[in-house]
């Protein structure tokens, strides 16, 4: 055979047989295609936000994470996983804006005690007053930072009359925030268990109105916290929801939600309060707010027991019919029941 023929019949055997093997491997590809692994960016884990964080928010376990970042991008005032202690990252607020997914840098965060953590722990509009307090209107030393308490007063008010004071204890703000006591923002932690210490101060955050409150409040008379519960808080919520107070906007993502219901549940209130007097206690103790129009005999008629009536006959007693007392402007009568 001539050897240009044979040269010309290997050359297109081999063409034949690489064009066989590429279809057979494009025909492979196609029915079977392979997974390319993703690129994932080489150097340590940085602190990142999970969520957008404002001023004034508390870190929490479940607003950050770690997170895989390119080791030429990771700056100095970064959290490193395995360099930063997340216990005592935990309870910190933030100072500046973090945007969702944003690396948290160490400037970004004030810890409990540090300067400026007050401020930074306040909430928009809110202000910080403290009022001194003891082992007896203190609850004993068992408020600590980041419970609610109630603000109770406590006043004499002396009958220009003559008759008894008027002894009375109201509520008169609810739901307030603990933000210090003394000079601490932290709670003292000693073998696992939390240490209750007397305090001489509580520092609370309430709305400018309220710090009016509070200050004429303690000219006036004593003021006691009340420890408030924890389901209370969500009680008042729900009240709040079905009575129309707080409204949650048609299309809110679950990250509005969850903050529009939080800053409901947190919001101190004024308003709604309660009171208590003497007469509510002991019957010996006066009822009403004394009023220097009235003469003796009438505050006897007003606030001694009425005495039973004896008629002619046969020995009985009759005991004199219901009655209430009515009070119009500055003179208060006593009608029976029924006429």
């Amino acid at each position: 055979m001539d050897k240009k023929k044979l040269l010309l019949l290997i050359g297109a055997l081999v063409i034949a047989v690489g064009t066989a093997m590429a279809a057979r491997s494009l025909l492979t590809g196609a029915g079977s295609p392979q997974a390319q692994a993703a690129q994932v960016p080489k150097g340590p884990k940085v602190l990142v936000a999970q969520r957008g964080l404002p001023v004034g928010t508390i870190i929490t376990a479940d607003s950050v994470s770690f997170q895989l970042w390119p080791k030429e991008m990771v700056q100095d005032a970064y959290f490193i996983d395995g360099e930063a202690d997340m216990n005592k990252l935990l309870g910190t607020v933030v100072r500046y804006p973090i945007t969702a997914g944003q690396p948290v840098t160490q400037g970004a965060l004030v810890a409990p005690g540090d300067r400026g953590f007050l401020a930074a722990a306040l909430g928009p509009g809110m202000r910080a007053v403290t009022i001194p307090v003891s082992a007896k209107t203190g609850v004993g030393g068992f408020v600590f930072p980041g419970d609610h308490v109630d603000l109770m007063l406590t006043q004499t008010v002396t009958a220009k009359d003559g008759g008894n004071a008027l002894k009375a204890t109201e509520t008169i703000l609810r739901n307030i925030r603990v933000l210090a006591t003394d000079q601490s923002t932290e709670t003292t932690v000693e073998e696992g268990k939390t240490v209750v210490r007397a305090v001489r101060t509580v520092t609370m955050e309430v709305t400018p109105k309220m710090a009016e409150k509070i200050a004429v409040s303690q000219t006036v008379g004593t003021l006691s916290l009340a420890l408030r519960s924890l389901a209370d808080n969500q009680t008042d919520l729900d009240r709040a929801i079905a009575d129309g107070t707080v409204k949650v906007p048609t299309g809110a993502t679950r990250e509005q939600e969850e903050k529009l219901l939080s800053q409901a549940m947190n919001r101190p209130m004024d308003g709604g309060t309660t009171f208590v007097t003497g007469g509510d206690v002991s019957r010996f103790q006066r009822r009403n707010a004394p009023n220097p129009d009235m003469t003796p005999k009438q505050m006897a008629a007003n606030f001694a027991p009425a005495p039973a009536q004896q008629i002619s006959g046969p020995v009985r007693t009759v005991r004199a019919a219901p009655t209430v007392r009515v009070t119009r402007g500055k003179t208060t009568t006593e009608e029976e029941v029924g006429k």
